[in-house]
């Protein structure tokens, strides 16, 4: 991870970690010494075994969630209250991540947020360990596999892509090339019909002041290459919905990623009499979820148009005004079904008039708030409550549909609760199966790592083993 053209990059990821990752090691006695440096003030960090390989914590510090498949070692992990995912990796490769994981968090980027890198460790016999970079769980996220492994709709695979082609555009707007995009370097977090994709795996990244489009063109033939193989093996395993062609959703990525982009930066040219026209792309720009903070405009050299191109775009317009009339902090496509409900309450209450923040607070106390206290205690870390409250809702007005008359909401709750929200539960054998595939990609164990590190020098493809 080389940063280039640091005078044109946003200060934000400038200084946003003190780790630099391209510092040469040091082979002073105090770098033999266990070293944390975190962005958290977690005092349990302390008190974890760094002393044993990953493979071999105790089970008690284990979180049994279900993990995507890596090339190294990883294991969730309670570190007091926290659940943290632990990566085993080399030194320099544990310190890019964690400095370029700190530098999109400071861009507010869709990435896990990185708490720590440990370097120095040393088992009993004091023999070297490698690094472990250390990340907090994306709370109710999974892993692709996992997703596949429940019973989903047939368009899952297309909810998937389009949901990292968003993720796709708004890295590569920051100037983010990422170099390994697949499903399984991702996240996916249900956002009411829709999933939000967020970035896991960053080995393999670069971040510019922009890229160019031979860079962003890499990456979408990447990603369709890697998706087709992926959903290949989903299929292989028969855990692919009926249907689905696997060289279509590739394609579909790389179909939906060049419209997208083509919405967030192509300039259109207007004559001085269609004006409207922007108000209309900017209320386009919304209705995909982004923001838009300045228009750079122009007259064109025959002074009869006008050329107009979005020059900072921002995700997230109904889920920052979401955030700001009721604290809630949730996904773009939960806080549009929210922002729609709080609309409904509005006007069945007839208070049109009054100032939105006023009601949108009474709404909370008397419609979201009773609705996912609901939740049974055992599935409250399963589901997200803003897609609780939106899935409540689907089902309500299922059940008025299927009765003729309106149902009342503690009824479509309990209904619900019983019909719908089992299929979220995974069960310790799912959870384990898919571990156990996870691991059997694992390649840096204590047996073969060291082996392939030797021969790096001599390897002409070292930077896809050294990642």
């Amino acid at each position: 991870m080389e940063l280039t053209e640091t005078s044109q990059m946003d200060p934000r990821a400038l200084n946003a970690t003190s780790v630099n990752a391209d510092a040469a090691q040091d082979e002073s006695d105090d770098a033999q010494l266990l070293k944390i440096t975190a962005a958290s003030s977690n005092p349990k960090m302390f008190t974890l075994p760094w002393e044993k390989p990953l493979s071999t914590w105790p089970q008690e510090l284990l979180v049994n969630l279900p993990r995507g498949i890596s090339r190294h070692v990883v294991r969730f992990v309670h570190v007091g209250d926290e659940v943290y995912a632990m990566k085993e990796i080399t030194r320099l490769v544990a310190e890019r991540e964690y400095e370029l994981l700190r530098r999109l968090q400071k861009l507010e980027l869709p990435t896990v947020t990185p708490i720590a890198v440990v370097t120095g460790r040393h088992d009993a016999n004091g023999s070297p360990l490698e690094a472990i970079l250390v990340t907090r769980h994306l709370k109710f996220s999974l892993p692709y596999r996992a997703l596949f492994a429940r019973n989903l709709r047939p368009d899952t695979a297309e909810r998937l892509i389009d949901a990292l082609a968003v993720l796709m555009v708004r890295l590569h707007l920051a100037g983010f090339y990422w170099g390994d995009v697949s499903l399984s370097n991702v996240l996916f977090l249900r956002d009411a019909d829709a999933f939000s994709a967020f970035l896991v795996d960053a080995e393999t990244g670069d971040l510019h002041a922009s890229l160019t489009d031979g860079q962003r063109e890499y990456d979408i033939d990447l990603a369709r290459t890697n998706i087709i193989g992926e959903l290949m093996d989903l299929n292989s395993g028969d855990l692919l919905p009926k249907g689905v062609d696997e060289v279509s959703v590739g394609n579909r990525l790389v179909d939906r990623y060049h419209s997208l982009w083509g919405a967030l930066t192509d300039v259109e040219d207007f004559n001085p009499d269609e004006m409207w026209k922007i108000e209309k792309r900017i209320n386009r720009l919304n209705e995909l979820g982004f923001d838009v903070d300045e228009l750079e405009m122009k007259t064109a050299a025959d002074g009869k148009r006008v050329l107009v191109r979005p020059r900072v775009v921002d995700a997230g317009y109904a889920s920052r005004k979401l955030l700001r009339l009721t604290g809630l902090d949730v996904q773009e496509n939960q806080a549009r079904r929210l922002l729609n409900d709080l609309d409904a309450y509005r006007a069945s209450t007839w208070r049109e008039g009054e100032e939105l923040e006023i009601v949108a607070t009474d709404w909370m106390r008397e419609v979201f708030e009773p609705t996912v206290h609901m939740i049974p205690p055992e599935y409250r870390s399963q589901i997200d409550p803003a897609q609780f409250f939106h899935e409540v809702l689907d089902h309500r007005w299922f059940l008025a549909e299927k009765a003729g008359h309106d149902v009342p909401m503690g009824e479509a709750v309990a209904s619900y609760i019983k019909n719908v929200l089992p299929q979220y539960k995974l069960d310790t054998a799912e959870t384990q199966a898919i571990n156990e595939d996870a691991d059997s990609g694992v390649i840096d164990d204590q047996a073969t790592y060291h082996d392939v590190e030797d021969d790096a020098e001599n390897d002409s493809d070292a930077a896809v083993w050294s990642h």
